[in-house]
C-alpha cells in the first residue's frame, strides 16, 4: 500500500466473526454498511464458506482449525486491498481484530464483545460454563462441535425467550472448531500463544472495545480487563458498554444502535489518524 493509499479515508469494512457462527451472522450489518456506501466483506473462516447446513452434517473440514490459521485467512483478504479498511469483529473475531491491528493492518478496529485476549488471568463463572463442554474433554481439541440449542440459548442469546433462541439458532449456529478454545484457555501460560497481543504498541490504528451488560459469553468485565491491558499504550484505545445486550448483539433488538456505534467511532478515529500521517 502506497502511503497516500494508506492515509485515504477507508472505503471498506471487513467483519470477522466469532465461533459458533459464519458470516451469515453479520447480514444486517452488512446491509447497513453498503447503504451507507460501504464496500463491506464479510467472510467465513476457512473450511466455513458455503452452505451452513453441510457443515452442520459434516463440521470434519474445520475440527482442527486454528487460531494462527484464522488470523492468517483474515490478514490475506485486509493486505489485499489498495487501502486499510475499518476491522470489526465479534467474539474470537474481536480478539482476530486486536491481533491484526497489532500487526499494523486497518485504519481503526472495533472488537464487540471479545474473546480474551493472553493476559486476562480472571474468567466469569458464566463464560467458563459455555466452554465447559468443549473443554472437559481433551479429545475435543481435533473436534468441531455444536452448541445445543439450550447451550446457545445460555451463551448467546439469554435476553430472548426460547421461542426467540431457537429461531436464531436455526438459522445461524454451526459446529465450531473446539481447538480455539483450548487456545485461548491455555494462554497465560504458553509463552507463543496465538491470543498475543502487544498492549505497549503504540503505533497500531485507534481499537474500540464494545461490551454488552447481559452478555454471558465475554461479559463486560472481561471486555474492561481487556481495556485495562492497553493503558500504557499511546494508541488510541476506547471503551463502551450497552446495558442489557448479550452476546447475541448483532441480531438482537437495538443492534442498529451498537452498528451505528461501531462505524462512527471508526470514521471520526480514522480520519484523525489519517491527519496524523
Amino acid at each position: 500500500m502506497s502511503t497516500a493509499a494508506s492515509a485515504a479515508a477507508p472505503d471498506t469494512i471487513v467483519l470477522i466473526h466469532g465461533l459458533w457462527m459464519t458470516a451469515l451472522s453479520w447480514e444486517h450489518w452488512v446491509d447497513r454498511y453498503t447503504s451507507r456506501g460501504f464496500r463491506v466483506i464479510a467472510r467465513s473462516w476457512p473450511g466455513m464458506e458455503g452452505d451452513i447446513e453441510q457443515l452442520r452434517r459434516d463440521p470434519t473440514p474445520v475440527a482442527g482449525l486454528g487460531l494462527s490459521e484464522i488470523v492468517e485467512h483474515y490478514e490475506q483478504i485486509v493486505r489485499d486491498l489498495d487501502r486499510p479498511p475499518i476491522i470489526m469483529g465479534h467474539s474470537f473475531g474481536g480478539l482476530i481484530t486486536q491481533i491484526l491491528l497489532d500487526r499494523g493492518l486497518g485504519a481503526a478496529g472495533v472488537a464487540i464483545d471479545s474473546a480474551p485476549v493472553k493476559g486476562i488471568f480472571i474468567l466469569p463463572f458464566s463464560t467458563l460454563r459455555v466452554a465447559y463442554p468443549a473443554l472437559s474433554n481433551p479429545a475435543n481439541i481435533h473436534r468441531a462441535v455444536p452448541l445445543t440449542p439450550e447451550q446457545f440459548h445460555y451463551a448467546f442469546t439469554n435476553t430472548l425467550t426460547e421461542e426467540e433462541s431457537l429461531a436464531v439458532y436455526e438459522r445461524y449456529a454451526v459446529p465450531g472448531p473446539d481447538h480455539v478454545l483450548w487456545q485461548a484457555s491455555l494462554a497465560n501460560f504458553n509463552p507463543h500463544a496465538a491470543t498475543t497481543v502487544n498492549f505497549h504498541n503504540d503505533t497500531r490504528a485507534p481499537l474500540l472495545l464494545i461490551a454488552g451488560g447481559e452478555d454471558h459469553i465475554a461479559p463486560a468485565s472481561v471486555t474492561r480487563a481487556n481495556f485495562n491491558l492497553f493503558k500504557h499504550s499511546k494508541a488510541v484505545t476506547a471503551y463502551t458498554e450497552f446495558p442489557g445486550r448479550s452476546h447475541y448483539t448483532l441480531g438482537q433488538a437495538g443492534w442498529e444502535e451498537v452498528a451505528d456505534c461501531a462505524l462512527n467511532w471508526s470514521i471520526e478515529n480514522s480520519a484523525s489518524l489519517a491527519q496524523v500521517l
